[in-house]
């Protein structure tokens, strides 16, 4: 995730702006103010399991991000990550294949369970022998065994050389879950979560329409929480919309206080415009974002896996034209997997491909053979644009007649993992949040044996060669010729198709302190600092 800023996150203490939040105080300290009223913010990345071993989407490491502790953590606008739940972390073999941590003294849970050493070995085996299809196991794949020496030491042996675990351990793939609590061999529902960070869930809402995930959930201050955080707000409430336009009409009637990077496109911009005009007691923080988006293909199907049909596709994609025309310029033309700011960004499909042009995609097809129109479907499920971003695209690639597409949508969201995870997709849309800020976290998770969102492709130079050989550095720059190479090889076959990036607009109400300092580089939204004045 990264080194441009990704999800919403907050700057250290107040007034600083710092790569820590070490000394910044306990849970216990609050803002002057109207401090007792409970923020609520709005989000339209909804999610269904919040148990970490089975959470792997932006709606839920939002929550859990808050609510667990991991070894380690992301300090403000840091690249590397420092300790959370650990005293201290290092690698202790060569190759990085051997990690060990040091627990801090007196860590509790929020039921008042001690945090020991043998509940990190637990949660870290746990998510692995889940193994959810859905959950972030293939995070953990490069640990062998974790062992417990005692009630604070923590040992990783990796199977192979993993550079990137600390990073991996620093976010919900490394959340610390409550052995006596938690069983070993399945998810736990969503009301009956128990962790050690500076919230705790007070009470969870379903989402409506009955899809078995969160619509409202409501946090109070972890009264057994002994870390560095400095609770700004006595209660925090996050809620999920199905629809951009239910956020902003919450957002209006001052239900919301503030609202992540969901609103529609053309929304956030009037607001931004209204601001500066003096028209609006809302306001808009603007940032970078590497958050991205990709046109992914089902290569196991009979369209998709013939290669000459995504060349063409790459070719006929007018990125600029969406970024401009459906997302009103809040997101920026993709060219990579990497996206720009983060060490390892090149424009690998622009050297291969160019702009948008019908007359290259024909004589790619017409090379092949392949009888046009290609007939394929399109499948999406969230947007910010809603449906305009497919139609954009469909229109796209029914430049010259080469393609016919069909437009589906999938409101269901839980449906919509399940639906491409089947392969019953030929063509879909997805946005990806990055774990952690390293190239790897974009090509790995994202193309290896057919990546997070089940492509079906896989080039054993990538999965044999050059990313294990990424993996061994523990110089992280050293690295980005091979992610150079790597980039080179997914354009020329596009598995999936990188669309844009992400900017980031955060709208909140005049009175909401805390989100001018929060667009930073670690994608880490710390409630924490999200405070209020007056009324």
């Amino acid at each position: 995730m990264k080194t441009s800023a990704e999800r919403l996150a907050v700057l250290g203490c107040a007034g600083l702006v710092a790569a820590s939040v070490a000394g910044c105080g306990s849970v216990t300290d609050a803002v002057k103010g109207d401090g007792d009223k409970a923020i609520t913010m709005g989000t339209t990345s909804v999610t269904n399991a919040l148990d970490p071993a089975g959470a792997y989407d932006a709606g839920s490491w939002l929550l859990l991000r808050n609510t667990f502790q991991s070894l380690l953590s992301y300090p403000a606008a840091s690249s590397a990550p420092g300790p959370d739940a650990a005293q201290s972390c290092e690698f202790t073999a060569g190759e990085a294949t051997q990690y060990r941590c040091t627990l801090k003294s007196g860590l509790k849970f929020s039921n008042g369970h001690a945090l020991t050493a043998a509940d990190v070995v637990f949660s870290i085996q746990r998510t692995l022998k889940i193994n959810d299809q859905s959950g972030p196991a293939g995070l953990l794949s490069s640990v062998k065994s974790v062992e417990a020496k005692g009630d604070t030491e923590v040992v990783f042996h990796l199977g192979q050389p993993d550079a990137t675990l600390p990073a991996k351990l620093a976010g919900p793939a490394g959340a610390i879950v409550d052995q006596e609590v938690f069983p070993a061999d399945k998810l736990l529902g969503n009301d009956k979560l128990v962790g050690s960070g500076p919230y705790k869930i007070d009470s969870i809402e379903p989402m409506a329409g009955g899809t078995g995930g969160p619509g409202k959930v409501v946090l109070s201050p972890n009264d057994k929480y002994t870390g560095d955080a400095k609770l700004r707000n006595k209660k925090f409430t996050l809620r999920y919309f199905d629809k951009p336009a239910d956020l902003k009409a919450s957002l209006d009637k001052g239900e919301v206080d503030l609202a992540d990077n969901s609103l529609e496109p053309n929304t956030a911009a009037q607001i931004l415009s209204d601001q500066q005009g003096g028209k609006t007691d809302l306001r808009v923080v603007e940032g970078d974002s590497s958050d991205t988006r990709y046109l992914v293909f089902n290569t196991k199907d009979p369209v998709g896996g013939n290669v000459a049909v995504r060349q063409a596709a790459a070719q006929l994609v007018d990125r600029k034209a969406l970024a401009r025309d459906v997302f009103a310029r809040t997101v920026q033309p993709l060219y990579s997997m990497v996206p720009a700011g983060v060490s390892g960004h090149n424009t690998a499909f622009f050297d291969r491909y160019g702009d948008q042009d019908v007359t290259k995609a024909k004589a790619i097809l017409t090379a092949a053979k392949v009888q046009t129109p290609v007939k394929i479907t399109l499948t999406w499920s969230r947007s910010r644009a809603e449906g305009a971003e497919s139609e954009t695209l469909k229109k796209q690639l029914e430049a010259g007649g080469l393609f016919q597409v069909t437009v589906q949508h999938e409101p269901d969201w839980d449906a919509f993992k399940k639906g491409w995870a089947e392969g019953k997709y030929q063509m879909y849309t997805i946005g990806w949040f990055a774990d952690y800020p390293d190239p790897d976290n974009y090509v790995a998770p994202l193309v290896v044996e057919g990546g997070a969102y089940h492509h079906g492709w896989d080039d054993p130079q990538i999965s044999q060669k050059l990313v294990p050989d990424t993996l061994k550095q523990a110089d992280r720059a050293a690295a980005t010729t091979a992610y150079g190479q790597i980039q080179g090889i997914v354009a020329t076959n596009a598995p999936l198709i990188p669309l844009f990036q992400n900017k980031s607009f955060f709208a909140s109400r005049s009175n909401i302190t805390g989100v001018e300092s929060t667009v930073d580089t670690t994608g880490f939204f710390r409630f924490w600092e999200i405070g209020r004045v007056g009324k």
